[in-house]
């Protein structure tokens, strides 16, 4: 520790390292909140929080006075699932206001680039062939948004102004709707907007009621030949039923940014399927800047005893 003020963090990644990443951006933030890997904590008992990105399943085991793990990504599922993250450990998340410009761009392009047909212009265009293609008026095709948190909205928001007739699935109607977007709510909300649409974007959170939720009853409801964009958690989609569909014609195919195993191994099928856009969980990122500020921010606060303001209600997930 450097001073009596400061409070003591631990690194708990199993497959990044976070310190390169955030570290430096950390450091010149403030010199009260303190952050080690593993090895060089002294003494594991002075240790008060942990930003986490996949723990292990051991992680948490040598720190008896841990009382918060805070998420680098918005994403909080595998802490709350975590087998050795006691419930009374205070869980949060970084909300990086970026992150939702970068989801909201990545959906509107997946949609675009299958509207429009890019790929076909993009191989006319290698062999020098002229072909213009056809199109049709944006608002003829119907879009559903399922989950309307900071993700969800900014994706509303991107592809309403793109023209697109526009369905939400939503716990409950929003404040502040997004003019001409039609929001619905309750037990049949996923299914009423998936009813009849030609695209599928996928930004819930995990939680017990949405696991497998991309199945194929859900599938069946789309329009013939829709497109699925899937930026929500891998445990969302049932990976057999989105093959299955795709093979009945119930969708086109899908972009993919997020999956049961990650990495996607390489021998996964999903790799040589020609229906799927595969991308590496880039559908947006949180800025080190961003994660550094809410860290220090987070963890003054534990040290302080005032609330979180990122933090997780862990009933409900999010």
């Amino acid at each position: 520790m450097t001073n009596a003020n400061s409070i003591l963090g631990v690194y708990l990644s199993d497959s990044l390292d976070l310190d390169a990443t955030y570290g430096e951006a950390l450091r010149e933030g403030a010199s009260d909140v303190v952050l080690r890997h593993p090895h060089e904590i002294d003494n594991p008992a002075d240790v008060r929080f942990a930003i986490c990105w996949l723990p292990d399943e051991n992680a948490f085991e040598a720190y008896p006075n841990l009382e918060l793990a805070m998420s680098i990504g918005a994403g909080v599922d595998a802490l709350l699932a975590h087998p050795g993250l006691s419930n009374a450990v205070q869980i949060a998340r970084v909300r990086d206001p970026h992150q939702a410009d970068l989801m909201a761009g990545f959906a509107a392009h997946e949609v675009l680039h299958h509207e429009r047909d890019f790929a076909t212009l993009e191989s006319n265009a290698v062999k020098a062939h002229w072909q213009p293609l056809p199109m049709r008026a944006p608002a003829s095709a119907t879009v559903a948004v399922l989950g309307h948190g900071t993700m969800g909205r900014a994706v509303v928001e991107a592809v309403a102004a793109l023209g697109f007739s526009v369905r939400v699935a939503c716990r409950s109607q929003p404040q502040a709707p997004v003019e001409g977007v039609t929001y619905l709510s309750g037990e049949s909300a996923v299914m009423d907007a998936a009813d009849g649409a030609n695209y599928l974007i996928n930004v819930l959170p995990l939680t017990a009621s949405t696991q497998s939720v991309l199945n194929k009853n859900l599938f069946a409801t789309l329009a013939s030949g829709a497109w699925l964009v899937q930026i929500g958690r891998g445990e969302h989609l049932v990976e057999d039923d989105l093959v299955q569909a795709i093979k009945r014609g119930d969708l086109a195919g899908a972009s993919l940014d997020v999956f049961r195993e990650e990495p996607l191994p390489e021998d996964h099928p999903f790799w040589q399927h020609d229906c799927l856009r595969i991308t590496p969980h880039i559908a947006s990122d949180s800025l080190p800047e961003v994660v550094a500020s809410q860290v220090i921010d987070t963890a003054r606060a534990l040290r302080d005893g005032q609330p979180l303001a990122m933090g997780v209600d862990r009933s409900r997930g999010y």
